[in-house]
């Protein structure tokens, strides 16, 4: 039995672990690691694919939201759930940006990958959220166009012309979204 406790035990921390970036700095698309450098890119990856934005959600209110409606922005995308810590952490900062940066044509999106409007409306007046949250949830195809989404949460940035820029596959650190936005606004 004890054996039984120490492999969940184990199991557990390495999930857990497996949510935090691998180095500081690090996340998928926005720098490279060479001989121990960590090297800036420019704003969009050379190997930047054009973002589906042919997608209509709905909100937590049941409004339909467009994709389409945010061409010309920059458009963070953010898959999360109400039950991820690391999505805790990050969706304050998610916030902030949004109300510093919206005169600046930036579109902050929560989609919520498992969770009903009627769970995200009460995350999001504690969160104060001040962007759109979409429910995500049953909608394979959006998440299958911005994917493969291994875990949560996963943050997708798209550019002015509409390709998708970086993505962030776990938690990244605020100065990380800080650099991107500052590039790509």
């Amino acid at each position: 039995m004890t054996g039984r406790w120490i492999a969940a035990f184990t199991a557990a921390v390495g999930l857990g672990l497996l949510t935090l970036p691998v180095l500081p700095g690090l996340s998928l698309g926005h720098s490279s690691v060479l001989h121990g450098e960590v090297s800036a890119v420019a704003a969009c990856d050379a190997d930047a694919q054009p973002a589906n934005l042919d997608f209509t959600l709905k909100d937590m209110n049941g409004e339909a939201v467009n994709l389409t409606s945010f061409r010309g922005k920059v458009i963070l995308i953010n898959f999360w759930a109400t039950w991820c810590g690391p999505c805790k952490i990050e969706i304050p900062w998610f916030v902030d940006f949004q109300e510093q940066y919206a005169d600046d044509g930036l579109v902050v999106l929560g989609v919520s990958m498992d969770d009903t409007p009627e769970q995200i409306v009460p995350f999001a007046e504690e969160y104060k959220v001040n962007y759109p949250m979409l429910v995500g949830r049953e909608r394979e195809d959006f998440q299958e166009a911005y994917g493969p989404l291994w875990g949560i949460p996963v943050t997708v940035l798209v550019d002015r012309d509409g390709k998708r820029c970086r993505t962030h596959m776990g938690i990244a650190t605020r100065e990380e979204f800080q650099r991107d936005l500052d590039e790509l606004l």
